[in-house]
């Protein structure tokens, strides 16, 4: 029922004559409450559904009272509940959230208790985008055969996705083939504002990706959390957070000719990760936001994670109503959405001054300059003039110094592969059905083929049509192997897509080529793309020079870049090459692109194209030609980079309210491998044998009394399981990527009947416990100090009473030798642990290993809230203190003391006992941060508290 808190219940009068009601923000500032008018946009759009929400119980009127009062630079210790309006899920982390719900119904069943009072409160959105991966290429039929793979290696999960949508009311699903995540969020799932029971009130999320911050750029407050925190949400708990630092950035001047969104993008994740604005709200303003367009601002949104805010936020003005129209919103929404913002004074770009913030800075757009980052991190952002110079110094760098350890010579010699075979199989998909109704709606007539300067048959085409592809390639460290279009960040950006047909056209016309060997691929966040670069007649440039269609969905930026030619991969192998990737992504981080190249490059779409036809990023585009056209002549990205006027005269293709609509009306429509799922019904799942999905054993002997649960007083005589560096993300730590069958997962799947031509995706198996704790910190790329010079997932075991040396085993494996014998285990760490995606399989892997804390000097803000919503206990050094500091070699046993009473933020101590019979006690800083997580951790997680409250 709706209140009258301080008398903010006021009329609003909508375009069609009805009359609702919302929560006056001003009515705070006439009760005395602060200056809401001088707050962060951020803050007053939490700071209404605050108010709206309260209830006297989870909300208080002190809650509303500490936001109101919010002020720039006070001690940040008061939490906020916010309750969203909704919550988005990508299936790879949304199936495992699926499978705990689907889990809390089956122990309500066994406790005798209602399993239908498992229900989502607030409407929940999966969109399947995570499980296409590029197995087919370069062909005009890729994306219907990478689809038709897709859906035979996913048919278990899609069962249990569809027999969720019939399980719980407010769960609704879009299926594979339509788009990311975040762009159908964009485009689509977002209203702007609702009305519900005669109030109105703005949009407002999270998601189970770190990329849900995309959707600030349409001034809607959301950001990424883990699946665990979004099941609480989806149960009627607020998201608890400590109340931020908001960060003003002024935007001044406007961009140069031939400066992308991307270059944009990359600078403002670098000049941010420097301001330090980890776990802070950004926000952007001054004349500068106000001239970049809708996209562009969703661009920047969109890599919060990167520069580690908690969110980018544009706010709401005319350039957002012109982008709901021309996305197919109705008039009657747009009109209550605007009418919405202005009666709260939140509409239009804030100018220097309007407000207050806790830091401004100020990025002039005039100094853009065409960039790329890394080769292992986003924020690494390289000039695009220095970048082979760049390559050039990390090549003979010491690892240590985060380069690549080789010596200088190699740098110029060249390694000749030779297939074997008579034919080359270059294609790596099995030979499969040829049935064509695999294509999606419309996207018979988006994969034209074309012949031309890129022969055919291509790389990726099926392997019987592969006699034309040469059996032998010379490679060279730099080379590109891999040239994408790919992920959330860039694939909807019509500037950039439009950018890149162009460039496209003018190479073909010019006689450019792509050498067979590089993978290239185009996956758009939206079938509007394709659409648009069809009308505009650029999709068959594209085409020729290999960017064919090869799926809607996250792709190569999350590691599903299938494969390399097996000639390629074997070289790269044996001569321990480094070679390249360019995508047009957000991540690159060490082996999550591909686990066999070693150097990422994040750049725009018309640079990927670029790259790819210079073949390598030891080519300065800037100084050297690209290559040589069908004239003899040498020819130069700026021949062919096209102008904004160019760019201009064709961007009304990518803006027809018409195309929108058409493509979202109906998701079914001719959608034959979705319509062919059947799955099971009923209200509680019945758990068939499946390698894909388990029931989970969090609930397992779950007492509903929360007294009968044991509470850690201390953890004693505890080992280290592992001893990182600095910058572990959760790439390293949760499962990710290919299966490889020497592996514990491996090992697990191939005992239960699984061939490697099914291993599938650890990402495509989150909803199976016993996968993915195999997996877990198993990165081919993770370090464990316990075992200098390694790379992988092993450790030192040290047995019971044996100190004199650690047998070395893989981490799983000693894992389960520790809980057999019930000796705990913990986890120590250097800075910025568990930066990365949203991982919720880093926690709970971690937790089912048998580790009961994590020792970090810094944490990621979701990692830190995932561990304790399972049960695991983060705490960090003091500053000056680390592992290496500590001379922490991991043969110490460890003592961590002061549990019993337990605060927030309160400070325990570690006692090191060494070999030598030494101890050192060391003061840590629990980063437990809220009194609710104090409750989250008492109860062993969030997933229990929330059980408990349901029907203790």
């Amino acid at each position: 029922m709706a209140h009258n808190l301080f008398n903010s219940l006021r009329p609003l009068t909508l375009a069609n004559g009805t009359t609702a009601q919302f929560y006056a923000l001003s009515a705070l500032e006439e009760a005395g409450l602060g200056k809401i008018t001088r707050l962060p946009l951020s803050i007053r759009i939490v700071l209404e559904s605050v108010l709206r929400n309260y209830d006297d119980n989870k909300i208080t009127q002190a809650h509303v009272e500490q936001l109101a009062g919010w002020q720039p630079q006070a001690e940040r210790t008061h939490e906020i509940p916010f309750v969203v309006a909704r919550i988005v899920l990508q299936d790879f982390t949304g199936v495992p959230l699926l499978v705990d719900l689907a889990a809390m119904r089956s122990a309500a069943q066994r406790l005798g208790k209602d399993p239908e009072q498992i229900e989502p409160l607030v409407p929940v959105d999966l969109v399947v985008d995570h499980s296409i991966q590029v197995d087919y290429y370069g062909d005009s039929q890729a994306l219907a055969r990478n689809m038709e793979i897709e859906f035979q290696r996913n048919h278990e999960r899609y069962q249990f996705i569809k027999w969720g949508m019939q399980a719980f009311d407010t769960f609704g699903v879009i299926p594979p083939g339509i788009g990311i995540v975040h762009q159908v969020n964009l485009e689509y799932l977002a209203r702007g504002v609702h009305q519900k029971n005669g109030l109105i009130y703005p949009d407002t999320l999270v998601g189970t990706d770190s990329h849900t911050t995309m959707i600030n750029g349409i001034g809607v407050v959301g950001w990424g959390v883990g699946g665990i925190e979004a099941e609480a949400g989806m149960l009627g708990q607020p998201v608890y957070f400590l109340t931020p630092d908001v960060v003003g950035v002024n935007l001044v001047g406007q961009l140069r000719e031939g400066v992308t969104a991307t270059d944009l993008v990359l600078t403002v994740t670098e000049m941010l990760r420097q301001a330090n604005v980890v776990g802070k709200f950004v926000e952007f303003f001054g004349e500068g936001t106000a001239s970049l367009s809708l996209p562009d601002r969703a661009t920047i949104s969109n890599m919060s994670p990167e520069y580690g805010a908690t969110l980018g936020l544009f706010p709401v003005d005319d350039t957002t109503l012109d982008y709901f129209r021309y996305t197919g919103r109705t008039a009657e929404e747009i009109d209550a959405l605007e009418r919405y913002f202005r009666a709260q004074g939140l509409f239009g770009v804030p100018q220097l001054g309007d407000i207050d913030y806790s830091q401004v800075l100020t990025l002039d757009l005039a100094t853009i300059e065409p960039s790329l980052a890394g080769p292992k991190r986003p924020q690494d952002r390289i000039a695009l003039e220095a970048l082979k110079t760049t390559f050039t110094e990390l090549f003979s760098r010491p690892v240590k110094d985060n380069g690549f350890g080789k010596a200088a010579e190699l740098l110029t010699q060249t390694y000749h592969t030779r297939d074997k075979r008579a034919q080359s199989e270059l294609c790596v998909a099995p030979d499969r059905s040829q049935n064509e109704s695999a294509v999606t709606p419309g996207d018979a007539r988006n994969a034209t083929e074309m012949t031309g300067n890129r022969p055919t048959p291509r790389i990726g085409a099926h392997p019987a049509d592969n006699a034309a592809i040469p059996a032998a390639i010379d490679l060279h460290h730099g080379d590109i192997l891999i040239a994408a279009i790919t992920s959330c960040t860039n694939t909807s950006n019509p500037s950039v897509l439009i950018a890149a047909g162009l460039l496209a056209k003018k190479a073909v016309e010019k006689g450019l080529t792509v050498q067979h060997h590089i993978k290239t691929s185009l996956a758009p966040g939206s079938r509007v793309v394709t659409d648009y670069l069809q009308a505009a007649g650029l999709l068959p440039y594209l085409e020729q020079l290999g960017f064919s269609l090869a799926g809607y969905g996250c792709t190569t930026c999350i590691g599903n870049s299938g494969p390399l030619p097996e000639i390629v991969e074997e070289t790269v192998i044996k001569e321990d090459l480094v070679c390249a990737a360019v995508l047009s992504g957000n991540r690159n981080f060490e082996a999550r692109i591909h686990s066999n190249i070693r150097a990422n490059f994040l750049a725009s779409p018309p640079l990927v194209v670029a790259y790819a036809i210079a073949g390598t990023v030891l080519k300065d585009p800037t100084r050297e030609p690209l290559g040589t056209g069908k004239d003899g002549q040498p020819v130069w990205l700026r021949d062919i980079w096209p102008s904004n006027a160019e760019i201009a005269a064709v961007m009304n293709y990518a803006t027809q309210a018409d195309t929108f609509r058409r493509l979202y009306r109906d998701f079914t429509k001719d959608h034959v491998l979705w319509n062919n799922i059947t799955a099971a019904t009923g209200k509680s799942y019945d758990w068939p044998a499946s390698t894909y999905i388990a029931e989970p054993p969090f609930f397992a002997d779950f007492p509903l009394d929360i007294h009968q649960v044991e509470q850690p007083t201390a953890i004693q005589g505890a080992r280290a399981l592992a001893v990182f560096g600095d910058s572990v993300t959760t790439d390293h730590i949760s499962p990710a990527g290919a299966i490889k069958a020497a592996s514990p997962a491996g090992e697990y799947l191939l005992e239960h009947g699984v061939k490697r031509l099914d291993f599938n995706s650890y990402g495509s198996r989150r909803g199976n416990h016993h996968v993915m704790m195999r997996g877990t910190f198993a990165n081919v790329r993770i370090r464990n100090l316990m075992v200098p010079g390694s790379e992988g997932g092993v450790t030192c075991y040290y047995a019971q009473g044996n100190d004199n040396g650690g047998e070395q085993m893989s981490i799983f494996d000693a894992a389960m030798r520790y809980q057999q014998t019930g000796i705990p285990t913990v986890v120590l760490a250097g800075k910025e642990y568990g930066t990365g995606s949203s991982r919720d399989w880093a926690a709970k892997g971690t937790q089912l290993l048998g580790v009961k804390a994590v020792i970090a000097q810094s944490y990621e803000r979701i990692h830190r809230s995932n561990l304790i919503g399972m049960g695991v206990l983060p705490l960090q050094f003091q500053p000056g203190d680390s592992p290496t500091s500590l001379g922490i070699t991991g043969n110490e046993q460890f003592d961590i003391l002061g549990l019993g009473q337990l605060q927030p933020q309160q400070t325990v101590t570690l006692v090191i006992h060494r070999r030598d019979g030494t101890q050192q006690e060391v003061t840590l800083r629990c980063r437990i941060d809220t009194a609710i997580e104090v409750d989250y951790y008492r109860h062993g997680g969030i997933l229990q508290y929330v059980l408990r409250k349901n029907y203790a």
